[in-house]
């Protein structure tokens, strides 16, 4: 599937090694996925966003610090549940002047260009789920700016095992889908910096 950050491609470089590489903790193996409730691991689970700056180039951001929970039962993908939240205050930009434009108020007690201070996290709820082998779209609901719109991820499976580290049963997936900032009143810098946002996700959820 389509990682089309750099920065996460080379994050995902080592569970996407442990497909075929034996002795590794994390597998694409299906049968290693027990039923239950696992919890986002915030320190490994980030959120890439991509725009169109001016036609010349893409340029990309990251949301860290990710929150949430799986459900998942195996015998049954079609009932799984995601309910993640993402920190929006908390974005990150290889530019400190980008990164406070983001975050800064509105000009003279305007709405802020992005996302102004002290954000509401995003949140991102599923309504259902059609797997099929190790991919998955997982259909759902992303609130963010106070909007709420329906979104459809389209995941891949990367690998579950034991966490040598914490002993956890650990599952990760990464996914991708693209949606319009505008829908979300996000409005700065329209249309020289494009409307669509790629957004790239890589989640390890460990079992509660």
């Amino acid at each position: 599937m389509r990682t089309s950050l750099t920065v996460l491609a080379l994050l995902a470089a080592t569970p996407l090694l442990a497909q075929s590489t034996p002795g590794l903790p994390g597998q694409q193996d299906a049968s290693r996925v027990t039923a239950g409730t696992y919890t986002a691991d915030a320190g490994h689970s980030l959120i890439g966003w991509e725009v169109d700056h001016f036609g010349f180039n893409p340029y990309f951001g990251i949301f860290g610090d990710v929150a949430g929970t799986l459900t998942i039962d195996p015998k049954n993908l079609s009932a799984a549940k995601v309910d993640v939240t993402i920190p929006v205050s908390k974005v990150v930009t290889a530019s400190a002047g980008l990164t406070a434009h983001l975050t800064r108020a509105g000009k003279d007690g305007g709405k802020p260009d992005f996302f102004g201070p002290g954000a509401t996290d995003a949140r991102f709820v599923s309504t259902s789920v059609m797997a099929k082998g190790n991919e998955a779209q997982i259909m759902g609901n992303l609130t963010l700016n106070g909007i709420t719109k329906p979104v459809t991820i389209d995941a891949e499976f990367v690998g579950a095992g034991a966490n040598p580290m914490n002993k956890k049963l650990t599952v990760g997936f990464e996914g991708d889908t693209t949606i319009k900032r505008s829908d979300f009143g996000i409005m700065g810098a329209l249309p020289v910096v494009s409307d669509e946002v790629e957004l790239d996700i890589t989640i390890a959820f460990e079992k509660n």
